[in-house]
């Protein structure tokens, strides 16, 4: 028997309504050894399982493989959000492939997420964090431009005066990265995106880089509101002299993907990719 542990966003709208279903459909193909809310409290060790079902939408997702990656268990997510871009399933999805799911040789799909370390001046310790999408600095109120300097792998880098960056996973490339102009990287390249955002040059691109390459952000100058923010989601006050290092995690995060989707097909799809225009010769 697959050992699950399901995980709901009960404030999600269909969630409640959906539960007895989904309990069904895991029943057929193994037990539910616990059922927990979606928040970051600790799961205690003795709590074992073999799969995550997760009901929510994408951010749902990302913040419950942020609280069990280190476990190393496939997450199957459940969507109930507008999106659906990690959250490959719906209802119908779930009972269709219960069998690969639950099964022996689920199809799973390793992604790499990122860690950000965040140290004062004086090189004290001040937070230690992950992130699956991506690690940004933003500039916070009252908006001015703040100032950034930026080594890599080791190698100093350019000062960046503007808005902030962003330091992006591939499975992150589409979300804040892209909306900032960024790249779309297929996610199973090893690599980190570095993305300015609002950079006051016209100089200053997107780099992608290997993902043994660490990202070192140093604060030149901030505002009382500039912040790390990790996966738009856990918030850690920036000032001036703190540094913030990222990197690769020692360890992938895993989710179990449909079969009937395809990378490709959700970004057609879901993110209109190359939508053309509204040509009247093609009645739309």
């Amino acid at each position: 028997m697959t050992d699950v542990l399901l995980v709901a966003d009960r404030s999600r709208k269909g969630v409640p309504e959906a539960l007895d279903e989904v309990r069904r459909i895991v029943g057929r193909h193994g037990r539910i050894v616990e059922e927990l809310d979606a928040d970051q409290k600790p799961i205690p060790t003795r709590t074992v399982f073999d799969r995550v079902v997760v009901l929510g939408g994408d951010g749902t997702l990302i913040a419950q493989c942020r609280r069990l990656i280190d476990r190393g268990v496939p997450l199957v997510g459940v969507n109930f959000g507008r999106l659906g871009f990690l959250a490959e399933f719906d209802l119908e999805g779930l009972h269709t492939h219960a069998e690969m799911i639950f099964g022996q040789d689920p199809v799973v799909r390793a992604r790499m997420a990122i860690d950000a370390i965040v140290r004062n001046a004086r090189g004290d310790l001040v937070h230690e964090g992950l992130a699956i999408n991506e690690a940004a600095v933003t500039a916070g109120a009252p908006f001015r431009m703040i100032e950034l300097k930026l080594t890599l792998g080791g190698r100093p880098g350019p000062d960046l005066v503007g808005d902030g960056v962003i330091v992006a996973t591939p499975i992150g490339s589409t979300a804040y990265n892209v909306s900032a102009g960024g790249p779309i990287v297929q996610p199973d390249v090893e690599a980190i995106i570095v993305t300015p955002n609002c950079a006051h040059s016209l100089a200053f691109r997107p780099i992608v880089a290997p993902s043994h390459v660490e990202i070192l952000i140093e604060a030149v100058r901030t505002n009382e509101g500039t912040s790390l923010v990790l996966d738009g989601q856990a918030i850690v006050p920036i000032g001036k002299g703190d540094r913030v290092l990222v990197g690769r995690h020692h360890t992938d995060a895993r989710f179990i993907g449909n079969p009937d989707r395809s990378y490709w097909d959700t970004l057609v799809e879901k993110m209109r990719w190359g939508a053309p225009p509204s040509y009247r010769d093609r009645g739309a």
